[in-house]
């Protein structure tokens, strides 16, 4: 490491001069393995240094002083809560870590426009809460809320539980700020609904996991608070039920109906086995002993609270009636529905704390889940019988995490060296049989470039290859990320 500390000397002044000497660490141990290692604990690397940027005109001096003579490539890195590898440098120790934590200003918000725009390294707990202090709300949602930040949300497109609602991080951005490969600042954080002046550039960035631009700052869309909110829990006796409910609850509420997430009975189990203070609020088995499906359901509304209550608990009575629940609880109040919430939330928790796992991000047309899942459970007992399905996600839209654990008792790092590859090959096959795809909301990052090169049709790879070589011709934004060599 001295020696190639002495060969890049240079590069690590000019990079202090940028943005100051306590803003650019480098360190021969694990001082920097907040940054160099990911959420999984999957990927470790090693950057040559890790460099935190206090504004985009030092991003822009940054990209344009690693671009330089030596070629130098970048990391861009958010929160670094990720789960296929995106955000982390390769072994090298030859990578600049880019690091946006300190770009964390809310520069505007618009409450005519219903707009705010905010810098990338601001959390996104932290968006939420300056959208709701000027009464509004900002409705991206997931787990990771209070780590992750807006700029890796868009730079990986994400998810989370309102996607039914409100859809993914792409739909609620107006606009962009954007250092391109070249330190070139290209903006459009003009909050328009409207602009057909062209190609849309914002559609490129967003999602390409930092491969293409160094996002600095976005202009997004804010919602009304609603007035009103239900949360409720029911217990279903198959999928297939699970998905004729929400048949029901949507020509009931339409857009009043916000979050319709779905849990496997293992998966809750798995939370009460680790955080026993979290308790399902009905039996995780039928009386016949049948495991159930359980449906978390989350509504919101203009209108009156007693109102929606009581419409909530009208549909939900008639859904048991026609054999589509089991038993339904709905949350009297806040705190209740926020202990619905954390049960929820808690599965990827639960699974972290029992043991790596084989993770997929799957989605399939509503119409077929319950089908796919069938299919992929019978599949996989050829291929990794004892496993332990750990299945929940995002009904609403489509997008379940369909995850192994190691059957009881065996050690789940061997359960994953020994049967992943397998395992993904049989679970994507059956996927693309149902015409989904392999990744939802998860990204591509470094874990999933194969499946992609497999799996992803020529042209479209071609096409991506095109964009890459016109936008970072030199191919130095996140080298090794998203798209096959």
């Amino acid at each position: 490491m001295p020696a190639l500390l002495t060969e890049m000397k240079a590069l690590l002044d000019d990079l202090r001069a940028i943005v100051g000497a306590d803003h650019v660490l480098v360190d021969d141990g694990d001082a920097l393995l907040a940054h160099e290692r990911d959420w999984r604990r999957r990927y470790r690397g090693r950057s040559l240094c890790v460099v935190r940027p206090g504004s985009t005109g030092e991003v822009a001096a940054i990209v344009r002083r690693c671009a330089g003579e030596e070629g130098v490539s970048i990391v861009p890195q958010g929160g670094n809560t990720g789960l296929v590898g995106g955000g982390v440098p390769d072994d090298s120790r030859r990578q600049v870590l880019l690091s946006t934590r300190r770009l964390r200003a809310v520069r505007r918000v618009d409450t005519d426009n219903q707009t705010i725009t905010v810098e990338a390294g601001l959390v996104l707990q932290e968006l939420q809460a300056a959208a709701a202090e000027a009464g509004l709300l900002f409705p991206l949602s997931l787990a990771a809320e209070g780590t992750c930040t807006i700029g890796g949300n868009l730079a990986t497109n994400a998810g989370g539980t309102q996607v039914l609602r409100f859809g993914n991080a792409r739909e609620l951005c107006l606009g962009l700020e954007v250092v391109t490969a070249r330190g070139d600042v290209w903006s459009s954080l003009h909050g328009l609904r409207k602009d057909n002046t062209g190609y849309d550039l914002r559609d490129l960035f967003v999602g390409s996991e930092g491969t293409l631009g160094i996002i600095t700052a976005a202009t997004l869309r804010l919602y009304p608070q609603p007035r009103a909110g239900v949360t409720a829990w029911a217990t279903c006796r198959t999928l297939a039920d699970a998905v004729a409910l929400m048949r029901r609850l949507r020509a009931a509420f339409d857009a009043e109906l916000v979050g319709y997430e779905a849990m496997n009975a293992l998966s809750l189990a798995l939370v009460e086995r680790h955080f026993p203070v979290l308790r399902a609020p009905l039996p995780l088995a039928l009386a016949d002993g049948t495991p159930p499906w359980s449906v978390l359901v989350d509504l919101a509304s203009p209108h009156d609270e007693h109102v929606l209550r009581e419409r909530a608990e009208t549909t939900l009575a008639a859904a048991t009636e026609a054999g589509e629940t089991v038993d339904i609880v709905v949350a009297r109040n806040e705190l209740q529905a926020r202990t619905l919430w954390q049960l929820r939330e808690a599965i990827p928790l639960a699974q972290g704390v029992e043991g790596l796992n084989i993770k997929h991000d799957i989605g399939v047309p509503l119409s077929s889940l319950a089908g796919f899942v069938d299919a992929a459970d019978a599949a996989l007992q050829a291929v990794v019988p004892g496993a332990r399905h750990i299945t929940f996600g995002h009904l609403g839209d489509g997008n379940l995490h369909y995850n192994l654990q190691a059957p009881e008792g065996d050690a789940a790092d061997d359960f994953l060296a020994a049967h992943e590859r397998a395992a993904n090959a049989c679970v994507y096959d059956v996927v693309e049989r149902f015409g989904g795809t392999f990744s939802a909301e998860h990204g591509i990052g470094r874990l999933k470039r194969g499946e992609l090169a497999a799996r992803k049709p020529e042209p479209a790879l071609a096409m991506m290859r095109a964009i890459k070589a016109a936008l970072d011709p030199k191919g130095l934004l996140n080298p090794g990320v998203l798209l096959p060599d």
